[in-house]
């Protein structure tokens, strides 16, 4: 006689085969990173750059040929703006020692007279300050050296991220054939229906943080030349980009330019400009630039947000605090539009649900 009761698995059961698999993920992810990094970064172009693919498409281009133009396109926009970067940050790591010395200046009069305002022992804070001038001018200058290194190691990388674009790109139907097929026959249509829109979705999100962090460059570069601020250009690009990074990316997104401000300017209130300026701008962005560009289906409360962007680094380094959004809302999309995943994605949205039990309370 075939027994047809089903295997009951404890709940610590459940829980440790859970544990041991996302510890497995998390250590395959750290060991594999440089590997995965890449192709994840591929990924999320290939996503962008779908749209275009498929309007050259239809303008009766070839496949390959359109593939091709797109991705030129995008190579040359990127490296035109690596190498601007390049010329600014090199330009900083020169005169960084005046900076430095600059900046320590105005730091020793202010605490000068914070010392005597608090009656706190002069000889004390500027040995203090010498100590950390020297310190801050060796580490920052190794540290700009270290970076540079860095990129053009990541350069032999680099060049293999616009390859897979072209493969992915290439052989999307194959892949989206795959992924439908994988979960079955009966359930094509309903993985092909989520497939679309979650890739809709994702291109509408992540082609709307490239125009916002577009307009903010635009609005930070304006508003330090405005102001006449040194490095303009690198600092409101740095800011922009930074602006990915929810709340952490904001906060040394202004504070680098109040630095270089305090640094090359005679008067402290340029510091004071600079803060206001961007707090502006950050209003402007919150309230109109991501409400009205970036795909409203998208929304991440903030707690995730800091857990997933410190997660991120701590896994994948820089790269991971920025790629550790667009990820988090890629999965958010894929959980709300799989019915046992829902609540996962409403876990990690910012839609507060209505209170439970206090009207029946009060209509008695």
């Amino acid at each position: 006689m075939v027994d047809n009761k089903e295997l009951k698995i404890p709940f610590y059961a459940k829980t440790t085969i859970f544990l041991v698999g996302l510890f497995t993920l998390i250590a395959m992810l750290y060991i594999a990173q440089s590997i995965i990094i890449p192709i994840v970064f591929a990924v999320i172009l290939a996503i962008v750059l779908h749209p275009v693919v498929h309007f050259l498409v239809r303008m009766r281009i070839n496949r390959i040929l359109a593939i091709s133009i797109a991705l030129v396109i995008t190579v040359l926009f990127i490296a035109g703006l690596g190498i601007l970067l390049y010329s600014q940050a090199s330009k900083l790591s020169e005169s960084w020692p005046a900076l430095v010395e600059k900046f320590t200046q105005a730091f020793n009069q202010s605490i000068a007279w914070s010392s005597g305002y608090f009656d706190i022992s002069p000889r004390k804070i500027h040995a203090w300050i010498t100590e950390t001038k020297s310190e801050l001018l060796n580490n920052s200058g190794s540290a700009i050296g270290q970076t540079l290194m860095s990129v053009g190691s990541a350069m032999v990388v680099v060049f293999l991220i616009p390859v897979y674009i072209f493969l992915i790109l290439f052989y999307e139907p194959l892949l989206l054939d795959f992924v439908r097929k994988l979960f079955g026959t009966s359930n094509q249509y309903q993985v092909g229906t989520i497939v679309t829109k979650t890739k809709s979705v994702i291109q509408q999100y992540l082609i709307g943080l490239i125009i916002e962090a577009a307009i903010i460059a635009v609005l930070e570069i304006t508003a330090l030349l405005i102001l006449g601020i040194e490095y303009a250009i690198l600092l409101g690009i740095l800011g922009a980009i930074l602006n990915v990074i929810p709340y952490i990316g904001g906060l040394i997104a202004v504070a680098l330019p109040m630095i270089v401000a305090i640094a090359t300017k005679d008067s402290a209130w340029y510091a004071v400009y600079v803060l206001i300026i961007y707090y502006i701008i950050q209003i402007v962005d919150n309230n109109y630039i991501v409400p009205k560009i970036v795909a409203s289906k998208v929304k991440i409360n903030a707690l995730f947000s800091i857990i997933v962007v410190i997660a991120g680094n701590a896994l994948w380094g820089v790269p991971g605090m920025f790629l550790s959004i667009p990820l988090l809302a890629i999965v958010k999309l894929i959980f709300d539009h799989v019915e046992p995943l829902k609540p996962w994605g409403m876990l990690l949205g910012d839609t507060m649900p209505e209170p439970q039990g206090i009207e029946p309370i009060i209509k008695k």
